[in-house]
């Protein structure tokens, strides 16, 4: 599996955070014009990366913070024996690395699911910007307080939820991620997301994944193939997942 340290940065056709194209996102909150200044100085570049590229690798330091710009990507985590536990799914206007900005080994894994693109921070300059925006620095603990929040939500699902809930809960999850970034159409988003890796982030065997997606199908709740995830209908299926809808607050990023 390649990863970024063999791809290294593009910074070819770099993006003005001015015209961020993040501020289309309906569930995003556009920079404010002196806020896109600070961003533009802070950032590096922009990185390039095909499906399946590793951007952080468990175990090694990164000297980059990312944001992304576009794209598809999930974070990982493996045991010595090879066993994956997927963690968290991450989209557009998304922070990936935060824990690479405490210089310390990485924990995880982050692997694009689909082409994507970065935006590049470096990581020796993070305590310096923090230290200089303190705007800003709230919004990364915001968005740090949203992921601990996604990660309790995945916690319950696999601790007290049945196999039909949890990919129902982890179906409208993705769905609704996909409709506040501008990747979804209607309640359908185009995301090759594998049996093997619902098992992976749900606990649950490859023949339970596929014996439930079907259920779930049957019953018109959950249409998941290998190219796209589709909810018929989001309340009912929040319903039966018992998980609550999504705050309106729009998400921070940088």
């Amino acid at each position: 599996m390649a990863s970024t340290s063999e791809l290294g940065p593009s910074r070819a056709g770099t993006i003005a955070c001015a015209t961020c194209p993040l501020a289309e996102c309906t569930g995003l909150r556009p920079l404010e014009p002196s806020e896109a200044e600070w961003m533009q100085d802070f950032k590096q570049g922009e990185l390039r990366i095909d499906r399946g590229a590793d951007v952080l690798v468990q175990g090694l330091r990164s000297a980059h913070v990312y944001t992304v710009l576009d794209g598809v990507l999930m974070r990982y985590k493996l045991l010595e024996d090879g066993r994956r536990q997927i963690v968290n799914f991450m989209f557009p206007g998304d922070l990936v690395g935060l824990q690479a900005a405490l210089g310390e080994p990485l924990s995880h894994s982050v692997e694009a699911l689909t082409p994507a693109t970065l935006c590049i921070f470096p990581r020796d300059r993070f305590r310096e910007f923090i230290g200089r925006y303190a705007d800003m620095a709230y919004d990364i603990v915001w968005l740090a307080a949203k992921e601990e929040q996604a990660l309790e939500e995945h916690l319950v699902a696999l601790g007290q939820r049945t196999a039909g809930e949890r990919i129902a809960y982890l179906a409208v999850y993705i769905v609704q991620r996909a409709m506040e970034t501008g990747m979804a159409r209607g309640t359908t988003v185009q995301l090759g997301i594998t049996q093997t890796q619902i098992a992976d982030m749900l606990g649950l065997s490859l023949v339970h994944t596929n014996r439930t997606l079907r259920t779930l199908r049957n019953a018109n709740l959950i249409g998941w193939t290998q190219t796209e995830i589709h909810v018929a209908d989001l309340d009912a299926a929040r319903e039966f997942a018992r998980c609550d809808p999504p705050t309106s607050h729009p998400r921070p990023y940088l």
